[in-house]
């Protein structure tokens, strides 16, 4: 790292302190820049190089961490969280909370208490899995032997919500993709949760071709986050709906295959199997 990298670096350390410090009294782009010395301009550009995303989103990011903290351990109301992390009101928590989380606070406190969840075993060339939805799309798709600790992992992600073990369209529209039935590939819906980086990462790899593969660099440069590729690598370590999300096709860029949340191996047969049937 040269002397310049340097003092970026130090400068946007410098500034990520400062809003962990102060995030409850919502500093604007203008303040945050100044901490450092540098213009508005020229600090909004470095700080998404080197963290991945916007000061605006960071700063966000970390109000809507103190907000779940303060909803689901301290059973806090929703005026106080807004007043706490320094927000108008609950107006601008419900937008925050839509923004980061996909649903809203009071969603988010009762644990997904207003969803009601379908789901069902099914086996696939790569082994058994577990898929759920709601009435919006495929909200989890995980592959898991054991139907208990299956059950137990998509409870954890929605612990509030109501289940009903059901083997519904939007189930079965997602699965006739293992049947190399692509006719049903337009009704597969998804209904996710995320970060905006998140859903930009799982986006992006929503548009690498079957049979093809990518870098976890090339997913940072198609998302105009060349310096993201870590913060990528997380994002997908995050997918929650196996397969579906082809997380499967990034690879590391010396070629090797890298982690997959559901084991090297399943990745390694998931690419072959991929490749064997976009050749036949």
């Amino acid at each position: 790292m040269n002397e310049q990298q340097q003092l970026n670096y130090n400068r946007i350390a410098a500034a990520i302190e400062y809003i962990n410090t102060n995030f409850r009294q919502q500093p604007s782009l203008e303040e945050l820049a100044k901490q450092v010395h540098i213009s508005p301009f020229h600090f909004q550009r470095l700080f998404s190089e080197w963290a991945g995303t916007t000061p605006k989103k960071f700063l966000q990011y970390i109000s809507t961490e103190h907000a779940k903290t303060l909803l689901k351990e301290q059973q806090a109301t929703l005026v106080d969280t807004a007043m706490e992390i320094g927000l108008s009101g609950t107006g601008r928590l419900h937008d925050l909370f839509i923004n980061i989380e996909g649903m809203t606070p009071a969603e988010y406190k009762n644990g997904g208490a207003a969803l009601h969840i379908h789901f069902s075993y099914a086996e696939s060339p790569f082994g058994n899995l577990i898929i759920a939805s709601t009435p919006k799309g495929i909200c989890y798709m995980a592959f898991e032997e054991n139907e208990t600790k299956a059950l137990n992992d998509l409870k954890d992600k929605f612990p509030n919500a109501t289940y009903q073990q059901k083997l519904d369209i939007i189930q079965q529209n997602a699965l006739f993709i293992f049947q190399n039935d692509w006719s049903k590939l337009s009704n597969i819906k998804l209904h996710l949760k995320g970060t905006e980086f998140q859903l930009k990462v799982w986006e992006s790899l929503l548009k690498i071709p079957m049979g093809k593969l990518s870098t976890y660099g090339n997913i940072a440069e198609q998302i105009g986050n060349t310096n993201a590729s870590r913060a990528v690598g997380t994002a997908i370590g995050s997918n929650p709906v196996a397969y579906l999300i082809p997380c499967h096709r990034v690879i590391q860029s010396t070629g090797q295959i890298g982690g997959y949340m559901w084991g090297p191996i399943r990745k390694t047969a998931i690419i072959g199997w991929e490749s064997a049937k976009t050749n036949q």
